[in-house]
């Protein structure tokens, strides 16, 4: 185990919506400094924009259902000197608004935070239409954009405040169901920095989000087999931390990344660019391959597509026998 301060993994382990987090994130951003406003398309409290709202409610505007508006606002607000965060669920924004962010937020390099909410698969029953799978992907190929997606509450909390701070357009993804938290207090988090949650040598774990708690799972899995698996959590997928990922492949020789969502243009993509350019190795990725997401319970879903602990270190294997060959 790294020296991180992580929780230890043995015992029971708590859980809490990684979107609380958030929520906590904004209220202390919020009284630290007077600029930071809010906006929200009609999901205050879902969001978790409640806690700010009620305690600044002069800083705050209820949008109402019209996504597209919200991010235009943002920008306005934005351009008159305000940190705006504005949320949503993530099949909405940016699901529904991209035109809206590429051209008013990012195209003039507008320092607006945009919360995306309730993505990935483990929003369960909503089904598909809810299910944003996309968003890694279709931000991190905006030019000035930030992505970002913490692994539990705490990281999330964190994550927020240096939102507030940071001088760039950010994107912040967040999901529904309670989740373990993993990391605490003293855990580090910086904006563009990846972090090595286990050391080995015989194959690296690239994970984001919900899944960097299924890539611990999987290299205790994987101890067990006689297999040494550095772990890297990856909570800004952009910028990349090139200088750790790089580090961590060139020492194990293979790869396997993990990711609520698409492995197209998502964690996956980023990944396989690094590689092509930079140091070729065996790659497998672990996240939801060209389809859509069913109606179902979280944790049946997660196993369903193949996104938990088993099926990582199913990729492993193959990695590492793709390294053999």
């Amino acid at each position: 185990m790294s020296d991180l301060h992580l929780v230890d993994l043995s015992g029971k382990l708590e859980e809490e919506p990684i979107r609380k987090g958030f929520g906590r994130g904004l209220l202390a951003a919020g009284k630290k400094d007077v600029h930071v406003v809010a906006a929200c398309a009609d999901l205050t409290e879902s969001t978790q924009m409640n806690l700010f709202r009620d305690e600044f409610p002069d800083r705050f505007i209820e949008m109402g259902v019209a996504e597209q508006n919200l991010v235009t606002v943002g920008a306005g607000l934005a351009a008159m000197g305000k940190i705006a965060f504005v949320s949503s669920y993530a099949a909405f924004s940016p699901g529904r608004n991209w035109e809206q962010i590429r051209t008013t937020i990012c195209l003039n390099d507008r320092p607006v935070k945009i919360v995306g909410s309730h993505a990935g698969v483990s929003v369960g029953p909503d089904g598909a239409t809810h299910q944003m799978l996309e968003d890694i992907a279709l931000m991190r190929v905006l030019p000035n954009m930030v992505v970002i997606a913490p692994c539990d509450s705490v990281e999330a909390e964190k994550a927020t405040l240096a939102m507030a701070a940071d001088k760039r357009p950010n994107y912040i993804r967040l999901a529904r169901e309670a989740t373990p938290i993993i990391t605490t207090d003293k855990t580090p988090f910086e904006i563009g920095k990846a972090y090595v949650l286990e050391k080995g040598s015989d194959i690296t774990l690239i994970a984001t989000g919900t899944m960097t708690y299924q890539a611990l799972l999987a290299a205790e899995q994987l101890f067990k087999d006689g297999i040494e698996a550095e772990v890297v959590h990856v909570p800004t997928i952009k910028p990349l931390d090139s200088e750790t990922i790089l580090k961590s492949v060139r020492k194990t020789g293979a790869v396997v990344t993990a990711e609520e969502g698409q492995i197209i243009g998502g964690l996956g993509g980023a990944i396989a660019e690094l590689l092509g350019e930079e140091q070729p190795a065996p790659l497998k990725r672990v996240g939801m391959k060209d389809r859509f997401g069913e109606s179902g319970k979280p944790a049946e879903l997660l196993e369903h597509f193949g996104l938990d602990a088993k099926h990582i270190r199913l990729a492993a294997h193959a990695a590492i026998e793709q390294k053999a060959v």
